[in-house]
């Protein structure tokens, strides 16, 4: 009998539950890393490409039909610069609707997310797009040094079916090592960890919200950059300050999607969709409801790929103003190149494509040392017509040009550091020139470390022993035009804003010089970025052929030359 009454009231205790507790479904999809891929086209190369924000429509309209407002989108940054879409509506077409915006709201973005190369296009670009997005554009740790206050919306609050999402937007803070303080006048940038650590508890006590999601620009594997920014702390986060359900990373454009444990030990799902639109991070929320509380909250997520969506005719109709202004602004013609330039033989010697890059940085400043690396991994820009978009290929990001002084002992140690991370210690003929790492994939090789760091130097002559260890490898004979170089004398030196603020720590790891005394030792910044002096140069030239100018060579030749065959193959083959 006892037994009976105990299932009876296990039975009313069930249809107690059921008849006050509901179901509540949400979908959250999130983009990262867009940089300006609006359109199923690469402006650059003129080609049809893949990912791009019209293939990332198609599936946001498929899945609305199953979620309609429950499905929330949201971008993680690095929106407003990379492909020639961008730049167009940031420089050239400054009065229209900032093509971002305008394709944001019209997509249905719920929330934006502040990331450096946003920073990167200054204050009149981005003040103009964040005013211009009908949804918050996220920054808890961007902080005016007016008053210590957030610039931008620390975080947004949105309500769905009852249900309070919380998500607090940071970027990662080592901003002042990449980009000229004139892009970001009158803010600061905190420590992410930090920044967390003050608003959970703020958005905990005054929200109390359902589920709280980190929007981090920031990716998953941390370290300390210029000995002061933590960069990369979305995972730290995630296990040190509880509170998160789900932090969306992105930033570094790794795919990543997993769970870990807080300090509490509840469980934080990381997901970050890498670049380009190719992938989006996708994650369903079930949640069960008494009354007014969550009683149960399921949360997966994956990364879907959009590569093989079709590209939405209803965004590309809305959009194709744009599109052909844009495609009428890269079919520009600058001028004609008589020889076909590729950044591969950079990677083992002199080479035509980073020293004209090198020779133009010399003319522009009457430097007498130039410092260059190549920014894209494998470009190349063919023999005749050189057109607007061949200029992206040239010259991949909108660094300003910096003039430096730099002693020759300083010289030699950033470029010590530079040969370091870019030249095996070659102990056999047989060995590496490079210093490569397997991919994961297992398709070939890639560069053990990022290739953008690997500046070379011209208006010196100067060899790379890479039979010596790292730190010994560079011997300078002179200067290029046969004057003794001294490691005791100030040089001017031009090197791309980014190295010049300290990117890559060439400049204070190698040449030694801390962090807050390079902005000393610039004499000279041009106001607009050096992309745009490129194509100014070569419309005055007309017609160019370029030639590398063999200042600095591998030694000892009898090995290098065949290490750099089979290394090639293996990079590009």
């Amino acid at each position: 009998m006892k037994r009976i009454s105990s299932i009876f009231l296990l039975l009313w205790a069930f249809l107690s539950l059921s008849a006050t507790t509901r179901e509540v479904k949400l979908k959250l999809i999130e983009t990262s890393d867009i940089h300006g891929n609006f359109f199923p086209y690469n402006f650059i190369t003129q080609q049809d490409w893949n990912g791009s924000f019209a293939r990332v429509y198609t599936y946001v309209q498929q899945e609305r039909q199953t979620y309609g407002d429950n499905l929330l989108l949201m971008d993680n940054g690095d929106i407003l610069q990379g492909q020639p879409s961008a730049y167009y509506y940031n420089f050239m077409d400054t009065v229209s609707t900032h093509i971002t915006a305008a394709m944001m709201n019209y997509m249905g973005f719920v929330v934006g997310n502040m990331g450096n190369h946003d920073v990167e296009a200054g204050h009149s670009v981005y003040d103009r797009w964040i005013k211009q997005c009908n949804f918050p554009v996220l920054g808890a740790n961007i902080i005016r040094t007016s008053d210590g206050q957030p610039y931008l919306k620390p975080y947004e609050i949105i309500e769905r079916d009852g249900i309070k999402i919380a998500v607090l937007g940071m970027i990662t803070p080592a901003i002042p090592t990449w980009l000229p303080e004139t892009l970001w006048k009158g803010l600061s940038f905190a420590d992410m960890e930090q920044t967390a650590r003050k608003w959970i508890p703020i958005i905990q006590e005054k929200e109390k919200p359902d589920v709280v999601i980190g929007l981090f620009h920031a990716g998953k594997e941390a370290r300390t950059v210029a000995g002061k920014y933590r960069e990369d702390a979305s995972a730290e986060i995630a296990e040190c300050i509880p509170g998160f359900d789900i932090i969306m990373m992105g930033h570094d454009h790794r795919r990543f999607c997993g769970k870990i444990a807080n300090a509490q030990g509840d469980s934080v799902l990381l997901i970050n969709p890498a670049n380009n639109g190719r992938t989006v991070g996708d994650i369903e929320i079930s949640l069960t409801v008494d009354g007014d509380k969550v009683v149960r909250k399921s949360i997966q997520g994956t990364l879907t790929d959009m590569d093989k969506l079709q590209p939405s005719q209803e965004f590309m109709t809305q959009f194709t103003p744009q599109y052909q202004a844009v495609k009428t602004f890269v079919s520009e013609k600058v001028g004609t190149f008589t020889e076909t330039i590729s950044t591969r033989p950079a990677y083992f010697g002199p080479s035509a494509f980073i020293d004209f890059i090198h020779s133009l940085q010399l003319d522009l400043t009457g430097a007498d040392i130039s410092f260059a690396a190549p920014l894209s991994f494998d470009a190349e820009i063919k023999e005749g017509d050189i057109r607007i978009s061949d200029m992206f290929n040239l010259y991949k990001y909108e660094n300003m040009l910096y003039t430096m002084e730099l002693t020759g002992k300083e010289i030699k140690g950033f470029l010590e550091e530079s040969y370091a991370i870019w030249t095996n210690q070659m102990q056999s003929a047989d060995d590496h020139l490079l210093l490569l790492t397997e991919r994961k994939d297992g398709n070939g090789y890639t560069f053990t470390n990022p290739s953008f760091n690997f500046d070379s130097a011209a208006g010196i002559i100067y060899t790379v022993d890479v039979t010596k260890p790292a730190g010994q490898k560079i011997t300078i004979q002179s200067l290029a035009n046969g004057e003794p170089f001294d490691l005791n004398k100030t040089y001017r030196v031009a090197l791309n804003s980014y190295r010049g603020n300290g990117g890559g720590e060439l400049l204070t790891k190698g040449a030694g010089i801390p962090q807050d005394q390079l902005k000393d030792r610039i004499v000279n910044a041009t106001e607009k970025d050096l992309r745009y002096y490129m194509i100014q140069y070569i419309k005055d030239k007309k017609t160019l052929s370029p030639q590398p100018l063999n200042q600095w060579k591998m030694i000892p030749e009898a090995w290098t030359q065949k290490a750099a065959e089979r290394d090639a193959k293996l990079l590009f083959e």
